[in-house]
């Protein structure tokens, strides 16, 4: 990764980001204490102290939110840094983190699990706890994204070795929201996977801002990269579907990945109009469209960021952002439609049918009375139309520019202010150039133009299968066999002595090979080799990775030594769950699928005579107490743990406590 040191305008944003995160989190915890400590007095005084505390905390909450959102809005620093007259674009900020030591944990799990020298693989776990250190600080480029990718890659076979379903690690796991700021702890492997996502995105939006506008090759890659980072943020969205970071909640994701489609499409226009637009009638046509488009898009970003529940937290200048592209754009094909009506009259040899085709797939309506071929070839009709087109454009120039006033983070952005102006000047100066005189008796209002483009943007998911990772802990076995979800006994050394003749028995599998048709009277299963023990070494050599053949080989090369390997058997653990299924009792939450994890009261009593069972009706009925002692939440119902009121089987199957 970079050097987490160096002064660099992003590097330093990243700085103030998790300065800012720190001091939200301790206010949330003042605040958390505070709530709980009005809950718990009764005395009048101290109430009135902590709730003017209570006030105090949430104004620095609020305060601390507002300089978090101007972060998000300092989209100048990840600006190229070349001289441009181009409304900024808007990247995502990495999500801080803090550091992790895997090193004790999987320490043990390696000793406890795999049965093997946890200190041979230091090294191992070294190189991932330094993989995750560098991915807080990844370079904006290519090697960055590719250091990400592998990192997530990475955590997927860390997962499946040492994160069993049943049980958690004792890893803790601290992420902050991107948006808010609050911290996500969890001990669950899902929230960093996620978090690393989201990073990449985060990364690809970053690359995309930097790329040099003024050139066509920037301009492909600026749009490449809004579209990959939105196939990563659509990816999250569909794989991590209850991330607890709100900035990852399906409904942020799903905004966010409108608002890097809607860059990538102002990227497109940028670039068809990169070489300059040329004021002839159909090239404006198809501007017309293609900017319509623009403005099209950035009106469903901004209808999304201001529904709930994304609203609260979306950052406000971003929203007003969206109005102001919005309304921009759409001025601008306004103002195109002006200039083919009022520069571009139907001359003798031009070709009417195509100029009327042309224009009619602008418009999904024309004003009452008005045809196209007619305002094409009556000039006072077509002047009237290309002055009500510069007046609505004038509209949305105005209300943009009005818009970037009210918002304190926009107003500071100087280039914008500067683009909107000069569109807004332009306009006014097209609308002084027509004759006025008709201004009066002219009520044509222009009618909406219709978005088109020739360039179909969408996400580009995510291409993990490009980027070539190795397993840090391939030492311990092939994935599909060593894994987490499979219990192993601890390695068995069988040592048969070359007198012994036959082997006894045969290798089936893959790698590693296991041991298949024993012979149960042959000398290895008399030193405890039993059918299906996979081996693990030969002669003090490793083979987990060995195929049937290579073991065999291993096997003959012992010559005249004493034939010695070592074995592990699998472990069945289903045998040690309980299928017994917990019923719900009257006073108890209802719990559809609790284990009984209640063993039998009285092991040692078992030449008791066996009671006759009873049916299952009767079975719940009699045994509530029994079974409310079982691994259940706690009770909501206050009293002895005593049912007072002997109900009949038959009262179990009401409304209120129904049998589970």
């Amino acid at each position: 990764g970079c050097n987490p040191l160096a002064e660099t305008g992003r590097s330093k944003l990243q700085n103030q980001r998790a300065v800012l995160n720190q001091q939200i989190l301790r206010a949330v915890r003042m605040r958390a204490g505070a709530e709980n400590l009005l809950r718990a007095t009764t005395n009048n005084k101290v109430r009135e102290q902590v709730l003017l505390e209570l006030s105090f905390v949430n104004s620095d909450l609020q305060i601390l939110k507002e300089e978090l959102e101007g972060l998000n809005i300092s989209v100048e620093v990840y600006q190229n840094t070349e001289e441009t007259f181009s409304i900024p674009l808007v990247p995502l900020g990495l999500k801080e983190t803090k550091e992790v030591d895997f090193t004790l944990p999987l320490k043990d799990f390696i000793l406890e699990h795999y049965s093997e020298d946890s200190s041979e693989y230091e090294d191992e776990i070294a190189d991932l706890m330094d993989l995750r250190q560098a991915c807080r600080t990844p370079s904006r480029d290519e090697a960055g994204i590719e250091m990400l990718m592998s990192y997530f890659l990475q955590l997927g076979y860390v997962e499946t070795r040492f994160f069993p379903p049943t049980r958690h690690m004792g890893v803790l796991f601290t992420w902050y929201d991107s948006f808010t700021g609050v911290p996500v702890c969890q001990q669950n492997l899902l929230l960093e996977k996620a978090s690393i996502l989201f990073n990449i995105g985060a990364l690809y939006t970053q690359i995309g801002t930097r790329c040099n506008r003024q050139t066509q090759a920037g301009l492909e890659n600026a749009v490449d990269a809004f579209q990959r980072a939105a196939g990563v943020l659509s990816y999250l969205k569909e794989t991590f579907t209850h991330t607890p970071s709100y900035d990852m909640s399906p409904a942020m994701l799903n905004v966010l990945v409108k608002m890097m489609l809607a860059q990538a499409q102002e990227c497109v226009f940028e670039q068809i109009g990169l070489p300059g637009i040329r004021n002839e009638f159909f090239t404006l046509v198809k501007m017309t469209q293609e900017v319509a488009k623009v403005g099209e898009v950035y009106m469903l970003v901004n209808t999304a960021m201001n529904q709930e529940p994304v609203k609260e937290n979306i950052p406000y200048s971003w929203s007003k952002l969206a109005q102001i592209k919005s309304d921009h754009y759409k001025a601008l094909a306004h103002y195109f439609v002006a200039t083919i009506l009022c520069d571009h009259e139907l001359q003798a040899g031009d070709d009417e049918d195509q100029q009327e085709k042309a224009m009619s797939q602008l418009y999904d309506y024309m004003p009452e009375g008005l045809m196209i071929l007619t305002i094409l070839k009556d000039k006072v009709q077509r002047k009237q139309l290309g002055k009500a087109h510069l007046r609505r454009a004038i509209f949305y120039h105005e209300e943009a520019v009005r818009v970037c006033g009210l918002c304190k983070k926009l107003r500071n952005i100087d280039v914008l202010q500067e683009v909107l102006t000069a569109a807004h000047k332009r306009s006014l100066l097209k609308y002084a150039q027509q004759e006025t005189e008709d201004d009066f008796l002219s009520l044509i209002q222009a009618p909406d133009i219709i978005s088109k483009t020739e360039y179909k943007i969408e996400a580009i998911a995510p291409q993990f299968s490009k980027v070539k990772v190795k397993d840090f802990f391939h030492r311990l076995g092939p994935l599909t066999v060593f894994s987490a979800k499979q219990r192993w006994t601890a390695p068995r050394t069988i040592r048969i002595p070359h007198e012994a003749g036959e082997l006894g028995f045969s290798l089936k599998g893959g790698s590693p090979v296991q041991i298949y048709c024993l012979d149960p009277l042959c000398s290895a299963a008399s030193m405890g080799l039993k059918e299906g023990d996979y081996i693990v070494s030969v002669g003090g050599v490793d083979c987990k990775w060995l195929g049937v053949n290579e073991v065999l080989e291993k096997l003959k090369n012992m010559g005249e030594q004493p034939l010695e390997m070592e074995v592990v058997s699998c472990q069945d653990t289903a045998a040690s769950m309980h299928s017994k299924s917990a019923t719900y009792s009257v006073g108890m939450q209802k719990t559809y699928s609790l284990i009984c994890l209640a063993m039998e009261e009285d092991k040692s009593d078992r030449t008791k005579k066996a009671p006759l069972k009873l049916p299952f009706l009767s079975w719940g009925t009699k045994n509530r107490q029994k079974a409310a002692s079982t691994l259940c939440l706690p009770s909501a119902v206050a009293g002895s743990s005593q049912v007072k009121k002997k109900l009949s089987p038959f009262t179990l199957l009401n409304t209120e406590s129904s049998l589970y």
